[in-house]
């Protein structure tokens, strides 16, 4: 039952991201101006947090780590991430479309091998096949991205007439710069995330971070749109589009989708819901189609599959070290517990499991 449950969860949790796209292409399609609506979205966020987190400090079986500045400066880099992110996704659907966006978003594991291989969390070995597969698997999503983003092609579905059937119809004013300002939105994620191993191991408080997380994105956002956005209408919140996107992104794709996820990832591991991120292409293209009335591109498709292939390829390799950690780990534990005659057989072990750097 908790495995079926947890299907269920990454299929919502995937079908919100989705549709976070589609909302804010429309709202975007719609003249709302797309940075107040992230200002918006992350001040929602924030005080639906802030309750939850007090809760959770009053609490003192749950009470988080004490808070110093160098912890505040990482929420605050975290923060930025997040925020740029939000800032490349935002403009890269607003130039390209969201079927394109879910595509890019397979992008984020590649990414973020290179940048483990960078700051050295991460190691190649060459004879070993689950590193093999890591480094193929990243040079094929980064191929499909250019694919993806350079080549558009003919238009192999289309909406089933001339208007589509709730939001007018979005325009592609530059598909290539859209592609890199989405790939530009996973490289961020990546970082996100290499950063976001780090603090947790400072700040065991994932509510807290979270929170703070969207505390410091809603500062920084205000600062830059009151910088870039000159007229003050922008700031006008009107029932139309614009505020349908901005309770989505605040409710639905941060507050219920993020705790969608790490309820999954608590019940059935990281590896096992990673699996289900290229499903947002299919929900993408399905409700571009129906809702925005957005062509489906061969170039898309094509894209896509070298996206997905490659995704598979870097989850097929860490699965594999982290079955090979395992079994080290296992060995390592039943070593504990043998008698001393068998003790150089249990070295012997060991020393195996260190050859081929089990971590």
């Amino acid at each position: 039952m908790e495995k079926l449950l947890a299907f269920v969860g990454m299929v919502l949790a995937i079908l919100a991201q989705a549709g976070n796209m589609i909302v804010n292409k429309a709202a975007m399609s719609d003249g709302v101006n797309k940075y107040t609506m992230i200002v918006y979205a992350n001040t929602l966020s924030t005080l639906l947090l802030f309750p939850y987190a007090l809760f959770i400090f009053h609490r003192s079986s749950d009470r988080p780590p004490p808070l110093t500045f160098p912890i505040l400066c990482r929420f605050f880099l975290l923060a930025l991430f997040t925020f740029s992110g939000q800032i490349f996704g935002y403009i890269g659907i607003d130039y390209s479309s969201p079927t394109l966006g879910t595509a890019m978003l397979n992008l984020v594991p590649a990414f973020t091998f290179i940048l483990a291989l960078l700051f050295r969390m991460e190691n190649v070995y060459w004879r070993r096949l689950s590193s093999q597969a890591k480094v193929l698997g990243t040079i094929i999503s980064i191929t499909g991205a250019l694919v993806v983003t350079l080549y558009k092609g003919p238009p192999i579905i289309l909406p089933s007439a001339p208007d589509p059937f709730l939001f007018s119809p979005p325009q592609h004013p530059n598909w290539i710069l859209g592609g890199l300002f989405l790939a530009a939105d996973s490289f961020t994620s990546s970082s996100w995330y290499i950063l976001q191993a780090s603090v947790l191991e400072k700040f065991p408080a994932v509510v807290f971070v979270v929170f703070f997380q969207c505390f410091f994105a809603t500062i920084q956002s205000m600062v830059f749109t009151l910088i870039v956005v000159k007229d003050a209408t922008a700031w006008e919140l009107r029932p139309d589009m614009g505020l349908i996107a901005i309770l989505y992104t605040g409710i639905v794709s941060t507050v219920i989708r993020y705790s969608l996820i790490n309820w999954c990832v608590w019940k059935a591991g990281a590896l096992y819901c990673t699996m289900f991120k290229p499903l947002g292409i299919i929900f993408g293209v399905i409700m571009g189609v129906i809702f925005l009335g957005d062509p489906f591109y061969l170039g898309s498709l094509v894209g896509a599959v070298i996206i997905v292939s490659g995704f598979y390829g870097v989850m097929w390799g860490k699965a594999e070290e982290k079955a090979v950690e395992d079994g080290c780990r296992k060995r390592e534990s039943l070593g504990q517990n043998k008698v001393p005659l068998l003790q150089n057989s249990i070295d012997e072990e060991k020393h195996s499991c260190t050859s081929i750097q089990c971590r």
